[in-house]
């Protein structure tokens, strides 16, 4: 089946729910047994790896449904559901490191996923080692004896990096090492992780499934190698997420399809129309033609979607603040993948080690929603007006 129809079909089970479309929400903590070799068999079908209602916090139908559906969507063996997007970042991590093992990360990965690396893991004896996004086979050099995972986000938050993922999972796997992939920005619509190497891929389901800005959410799918680590740390943890927040999830799963594609179009068109403008400096969107990682995303991916950045030329902060303030349909917040436009001031130099970052020219990320992209420019040029009006 195409990816459309499995965004449809895949998750669901009319037959065992009175011919219901959709899987009903399961608010359950306790449940219940006819027998004692009942519950002994329930028990033994779960710890086989067989899905059976035993207890809420290790899953339902209703988790199930959306589980099953994104493992079928990403090409993996199973996913598990996390109550955002950085709990799945974290508990991957955590799952699959010790005491003594060695990480290393992408230097433009996910601001929050840094600062778990930076406070909890080091607390507990794990070194981490930021690396070049765009070091390639290049990794190799990096790799110790007690590499356990290298960590790919592509594109790299705020800064749109195209990693070579396929390169680095080759040389990652020679060594023994396992590679774990943010895969949020492209979803499983656009990317395949496991097509590329990738062991463990993870989303926050908060952004482009969920897509309408109202639930948290994370998955976390993983090859079958990969995933009785991976589930035997959920359950260690107590890692679980609210019914409605996924039922929430599955509902906005079914329209990805139509919904990510017009935000790639939209995108495309507001991009475009950013780099004919004498304010911005360059545009970060790496479906453009001139972008650095172009080759590799045309290579790689199978489309775009509506996030991505910008740098305008030197400024004073009344003339940003002047630009930001009064925007009208772009809403200035943090997280992105809902049905609205967003735009947010941000500054990578702080937090790059690996690499630098010239915060010269202001960095500004964009989320191009679904409103007509006619008013979406009518508001930029507004704001570039009153940019102007401040120099």
């Amino acid at each position: 089946m195409k990816d459309e129809t499995k965004l449809v079909v895949a998750g669901r089970d009319p037959e065992s729910n009175f011919g219901i479309v959709n899987v009903p929400v399961y608010h359950a903590s306790t449940v219940l047994f006819d027998s004692l070799s009942d519950l002994q068999n329930r028990f033994k079908d779960r710890n086989s790896g067989k899905q059976a209602v035993t207890y809420g916090r290790v899953g339902t139908p209703t988790s199930w449904s959306l589980e099953n559906a994104v493992a079928e969507l990403e090409g993996g063996y199973r996913s598990q559901v996390f109550p955002s997007g950085l709990a799945a970042c974290a508990h991957a991590m955590q799952a699959f490191l010790k005491a003594g093992d060695h990480l290393l990360m992408t230097d433009s990965v996910y601001g929050p996923s840094r600062t778990f690396c930076d406070t909890v893991l080091s607390r507990f004896g794990v070194e981490v080692t930021y690396y070049d996004p765009l070091i390639g086979a290049g990794i190799s050099e990096l790799i110790r004896p007690n590499t356990r995972i290298v960590f790919v986000e592509s594109p790299g938050s705020q800064t749109f990096e195209i990693q070579d993922v396929p390169a680095i999972a080759d040389k990652a796997h020679k060594a023994g090492a396992i590679v774990m992939m943010d895969n949020t920005w492209a979803s499983p619509l656009f990317y395949k992780p496991f097509e590329h190497g990738v062991d463990v891929s993870i989303q926050a389901g908060t952004k482009y499934i969920v897509g309408h800005s109202d639930a948290m959410m994370g998955l976390v799918t993983a090859t079958k190698e990969a995933w009785p680590t991976l589930q035997a740390g959920a359950n260690l943890s107590g890692q679980t997420a609210g019914p409605d927040d996924i039922y929430l999830a599955q509902r906005g799963l079914r329209t990805l399809s139509v919904r990510l594609k017009q935000h790639m179009k939209n995108g495309l068109q507001v991009a475009e129309w950013l780099k004919g403008r004498e304010e911005v400096h360059s545009v970060l969107h790496p479906a453009l033609s001139d972008h650095p990682g172009h080759d590799l995303w045309k290579r790689d991916f199978l489309g775009a979607s509506g996030l991505f950045s910008m740098r305008l030329n030197k400024l004073p902060k009344e003339a940003l603040a002047a630009f930001l303030d009064d925007l009208k349909l772009f809403g200035m917040g943090y997280s992105w993948g809902g049905y609205e436009s967003l735009i947010l001031y941000t500054d990578p130099s702080h937090s790059r080690t690996a690499t630098n970052w010239d915060n010269t020219n202001p960095l500004i990320r964009l989320h191009i929603g679904l409103e007509d992209t006619d008013d979406l420019i009518a508001d930029l040029s507004a704001g570039f007006d009153r940019l102007r009006a401040k120099l």
